[in-house]
C-alpha cells in the first residue's frame, strides 16, 4: 500500500529564516574583509618600501628620501619618512616602523590593528 506524499517523511533542507541568517553572517564577514584587506595590502607595501629604502641609502637622509619616493608611488598613507626608526648597526642601518590603523565598523564600534615591521635580519643587497 502506498502512502501519501508527505505522510511519514521528514523534510530536509534550509528554511527561509536559516537562509537569511546565513546571508547576514556572510555579508558581515565580507564587509569586515573589505575594510581590513586594504590596510593589510598597505602594510605589505610599507614592509617592501622600508627594505628597499634600507638597500638604497647609506645615510639617514637618503633612506628617508628613498622611502618618501616609494610612499608616493605605492599609495602609502599611514606612514611618512619621519615615522621611521632608523638605527645604525655594525652591518649598516636597520629601519623599523610601528603604527596603528583604526577601522570604523558601525556606530561606536571600531577595529584597531597594530602593525610593526623592521629590516633587522634582512641583508643588504649588493649592487
Amino acid at each position: 500500500m502506498k502512502r501519501g506524499i508527505c505522510a511519514g517523511r521528514r523534510q530536509d533542507g534550509l528554511s527561509l529564516v536559516g537562509f537569511l541568517f546565513g546571508v547576514v553572517i556572510v555579508a558581515l564577514i565580507a564587509v569586515l574583509a573589505m575594510k581590513v584587506v586594504p590596510t593589510a595590502v598597505e602594510f605589505s607595501a610599507v614592509k617592501k618600501a622600508i627594505v628597499n629604502a634600507k638597500n638604497a641609502g647609506t645615510t639617514v637622509k637618503e633612506i628617508q628620501d628613498s622611502f618618501e619616493k616609494q610612499r608616493e608611488t605605492n599609495y602609502i598613507e599611514s606612514v611618512t619618512a619621519k615615522d621611521l626608526e632608523i638605527t645604525k648597526t655594525g652591518d649598516g642601518w636597520d629601519v623599523a616602523v610601528a603604527y596603528q590603523r583604526k577601522i570604523e565598523l558601525f556606530g561606536p564600534a571600531s577595529l584597531v590593528i597594530d602593525y610593526e615591521a623592521t629590516t633587522a635580519g634582512v641583508k643588504k643587497l649588493k649592487p
